[in-house]
């Protein structure tokens, strides 16, 4: 793996980890926490001080996840044509994400809405009691069920990019590799397939993929030269 891949994917990785790990400990910590105070009308101002301040390193995390998902989706664009379930997962994937950060957007909306509400009466972050304003109300109940999607949503990022970390086994390559040209189900393909599998070599090569990527990808065309001679001699 060359250190550029090496960036991307800590940049993938920390900053999912701490979009992930800051929205569940602000449900689990920060809106929670907020109950113990015992003035019902500084709960939400306690709670809404405690986002603000991580809001911007939120904001940091996930613009770090997404300029090295971006990156690694150009750098693994070869695998996506040649390998299959690699283009599902990517697809997968890039739904979950924005998902995560649509609802991400949207709680933040709330949240700022809730912090110009000033100190109405609450019982909680998330709960009103029968003295909160109607609109401060309807932001809580929104929010009661968002502080929970976006750890949800995040935390299937995480096990995806896992998966996905799987199918780069060299293993797993070849049979992906196999499957994709049709070799594991009998007739031999297209030799266009072939070529972009040769094709995909080049550029795994050129943009400095994992060392044992030519050989499986030789095993590949060893095998789709093996069966055009077979096909040609009739057996």
């Amino acid at each position: 793996m060359s250190e550029t891949h090496t960036a991307l994917r800590s940049m993938h990785d920390l900053g999912l980890a701490a979009w992930f790990g800051g929205s569940l400990m602000g449900a689990l910590g920060v809106n929670s926490a907020a109950t113990k105070v015992n003035d019902p009308s500084q709960r939400l101002p306690v709670a809404s001080a405690g986002w603000a301040r991580w809001t911007p390193v939120n904001a940091a995390a996930i613009g770090a996840h997404l300029t090295g998902a971006v990156g690694e989706l150009v750098t693994e664009s070869p695998r996506m044509a040649v390998q299959r379930g690699v283009g599902r997962a990517s697809t997968l994937k890039t739904g979950l994400t924005l998902g995560a950060l649509a609802v991400t957007g949207y709680s933040r909306l709330l949240g700022m809405r809730l912090e110009k509400a000033g100190g109405p009466p609450v019982d909680g972050t998330t709960e009103p009691n029968s003295h909160t304003p109607a609109n401060v109300a309807s932001c809580q109940r929104q929010m009661k069920l968002l502080q929970w999607a976006v750890p949800v949503l995040t935390g299937a990022l995480v096990v995806v990019t896992a998966y996905m970390g799987e199918q780069q086994k060299p293993g797993r390559v070849f049979r992906g590799m196999l499957a994709r040209v049709g070799m594991l189900g009998g007739a031999p393909r297209t030799m266009g397939k072939m070529a972009a599998i040769s094709m995909a070599t080049r550029r795994m090569a050129m943009r400095g993929g994992p060392s044992s990527m030519p050989k499986t990808m030789g095993k590949v065309a060893a095998l789709g030269m093996a069966k055009r001679r077979m096909a040609g001699s009739g057996r």
